[in-house]
């Protein structure tokens, strides 16, 4: 808990900041609050869509809520991101948790 009161008061001082926003919904998931999790991971993506490794954790967060269709959308978005940015180590990560959800 106290990683996250730490980060929440970062984030009162830079209420935008991705890698915060990031960081906390990191953190949320260590202790199973998975709906203000994802809600963090959404709010990254909306505003910084170029924030690649966000897909990868919203992703396996909607598989392990059984949400195969959602995950398998994120993943591809992230895909997509990855391929603009040319960034082809997250790119194949994404594809990589993407075929085996398929399997």
């Amino acid at each position: 808990m106290e990683r996250i009161q730490k980060l929440l008061e970062f984030l009162k001082q830079s209420e935008g900041d991705s890698f915060l926003q990031h960081a906390l919904a990191l953190e949320y998931i260590k202790i199973g609050n998975d709906k203000e999790a994802q809600r963090l991971f959404t709010n990254v993506l909306e505003k910084d869509p170029a924030y690649i490794g966000s897909y990868y954790h919203l992703g396996k967060l909607h598989e392990r809520l059984g949400e195969t269709d959602k995950a398998i959308e994120v993943y591809e978005k992230g895909m997509s991101e990855a391929k603009k940015a040319k960034d082809n180590h997250s790119y194949n990560e994404l594809l990589g948790a993407r075929e085996e959800l398929e399997m």
